[in-house]
């Protein structure tokens, strides 16, 4: 379904968000695996059976993210229906250095991106864990992969997305992208692109940052709230010092010291 047809359904439905609700969340969902591991031969196969990315619920239209499409396609096509174990090892060291060792310096992490120092397990991850128990969600392992692991993100998203949520739930969406995905996912896939060794994963990455973009300024539509500039989500999502008063004792006929 393109996004122009995605408006008109918004425009003419009673509640508008719900014309959103089964494709945002499966498409989400097939967002995380593309980065979930490496490729093997059954899931290539699979992408190349449902004709992805035409396969995806919600088509994308302004042209980064028609770039991003034709990339992922054209990836895709080159791509044998029946890989061999080059080949496949070839997607699993370009995996490896993208998301294990880190190889091309682009973290899969939210707090590489927003701490100062560039260190994982950062006040962000714990940020992100909040909303999580909100909803009665934990990452499986946050050793194995943090609470802000681009994987456990989009599945977060995709959760909120399912199952005819209340408008709550897509208000937290937009809230959760602004203060927490889209801070980051742009930068990481830009760099993924540009260095990794692999048409796929470029395309893995400049894809899923356009449509994260698409599905927020859709979100402006149905929510009727504009997008929060940078500057105002980043005012936001400052520190708050914690002020500790200190008790003050004074000896009797000794004034305070100045």
């Amino acid at each position: 379904m393109g996004t122009a047809a995605v408006h008109d359904r918004i425009e003419q439905s009673d509640d508008p968000l719900k014309a959103l609700y089964p494709v945002v969340a499966e498409d989400l969902a097939m967002l995380a695996c593309l980065h979930d591991r490496e490729p093997d031969a059954p899931f290539i196969g699979m992408l190349k059976q449902f004709r992805f990315p035409e396969g995806l619920g919600l088509v994308l239209e302004d042209k980064p993210g028609r770039q991003a499409i034709d990339l992922m396609r054209q990836a895709l096509e080159a791509l044998p229906e029946q890989p061999d174990q080059a080949l496949l090892d070839e997607l699993a060291v370009d995996y490896t250095s993208i998301y294990l060792t880190h190889g091309i310096q682009a973290s899969p992490e939210e707090s590489v991106w927003i701490d100062e120092e560039k260190l994982v397990c950062q006040q962000t991850m714990f940020q992100v864990r909040n909303c999580y128990h909100r909803h009665g969600l934990a990452a499986p392992d946050w050793r194995t992969r943090p609470d802000d692991h681009l994987v456990l993100e989009l599945q977060f998203l995709s959760h909120l997305f399912q199952d005819l949520p209340r408008e709550s739930s897509i208000r937290e969406a937009a809230r959760f992208m602004d203060e927490h995905l889209l801070r980051w996912l742009s930068r990481f896939s830009s760099r993924v692109a540009q260095r990794c060794a692999t048409p796929y994963f470029a395309g893995c990455a400049l894809l899923t940052s356009s449509y994260c973009e698409e599905l927020r300024d859709l979100l402006v539509l149905t929510l009727k709230e504009p997008r929060p500039t940078p500057d105002e989500i980043d005012e936001r999502m400052k520190p708050v010092a914690i002020q500790q008063q200190v008790p003050v004792s004074f000896v009797p006929g000794v004034g305070p010291a100045v």
